[in-house]
């Protein structure tokens, strides 16, 4: 076996445990396994982050934060830039561990001892600010790819869509507006219809807790009103973190309001209670 040479496979299409000479498997590296049981979240909170700190050098980029998402909620995080809301994400789906601090999703997933494939698999979704879709594939294999199958190289060379599988396309398509788009070169989307794309390879993979990060960064008017109606809808049956810097986004979607500053939760509470807090001016909105 040792003397058959392998195909040369990206790091982003192993999605499965690679046998070494028929050995024991290698930890996944993508997404793409299916879950085991349920999220466990019998009290009602999907995100529980306890005196979280990450310090770089000296640097504290959190400083003993605390944050409770529940299910179905839809939170707004917001900021200065260096308020510390990307290493929040990272710390969340275990790009950066926490120097001090606790990281629990749902009841019984320490978020602290998983890795990022783990995270994902357990149904933790993150949303970049810059779209990342597959330019070159249609909308629709775009949303294939992302689908919860299995990835192992000779699984995905004889994969065929099943009805069920291509019901859940149609429906992220259809949800998203992207119907009419579905055979077009995802490379040839707006941007708008781009961040869109991407927003649905997150959901055919089912999460429970989204990330999105700045999600309306370079959209027009009429995209912009399109995503606050599209996260009002996927409130409830998703709990969803949206960092954004748009306030006008968020009056129209959130509400609770988190304020980040230095690391720390500076505010909470509804927009209108937070614009009213003479710190939260003074350090963010005021500026």
């Amino acid at each position: 076996m040792r003397g058959i040479p392998l195909p040369v496979i990206h790091p982003e299409f192993m999605l499965e445990p690679v046998l070494d000479d028929l050995g024991a498997g290698r930890e996944a590296i993508g997404l793409g396994r299916p879950r085991g049981k349920g999220l466990d979240a019998r009290h009602g909170t999907v995100l529980s982050l306890e005196d979280i700190s990450v310090s770089f050098d000296g640097f504290k980029a959190l400083d003993a934060l605390d944050l409770y998402i529940a299910l179905g909620e839809l939170r707004c995080i917001i900021g200065p830039n260096g308020a510390g809301k990307t290493t929040l994400m990272d710390v969340i789906t275990g790009k950066t561990r926490p120097t001090t601090g606790s990281a629990w999703f749902g009841d019984t997933l320490d978020l602290t001892r998983m890795s990022e494939v783990q995270i994902a698999q357990a149904g933790i979704g993150r949303k970049f600010q810059k779209p990342t879709v597959f330019e070159a594939l249609t909308v629709h294999e775009n949303l294939e790819l992302a689908l919860k199958t299995d990835k192992s190289v000779w699984a995905s060379l004889a994969a065929r869509l099943d009805d069920s599988q291509r019901q859940r396309i149609d429906e992220v398509l259809a949800t998203l507006r992207l119907l009419p788009m579905a055979h077009r070169q995802a490379g040839l989307l707006s941007h708008g219809q781009k961040q869109f794309l991407e927003i649905g390879m997150l959901l055919v993979q089912e999460p429970r807790l989204l990330l999105l990060d700045e999600p309306v960064a370079g959209m027009t008017d009429a995209e912009t009103e399109f995503t606050a109606e599209l996260f009002k809808g996927l409130a409830g049956k998703h709990s969803l973190m949206v960092v954004e810097h748009d306030m006008g986004f968020v009056g129209s979607i959130a509400d609770h309001v988190t304020v980040l500053h230095q690391g720390s939760v500076l505010a909470q509470g509804s927009l209108a209670q937070v614009q009213e807090d003479y710190r939260v001016i003074e350090v963010y909105l005021g500026r």
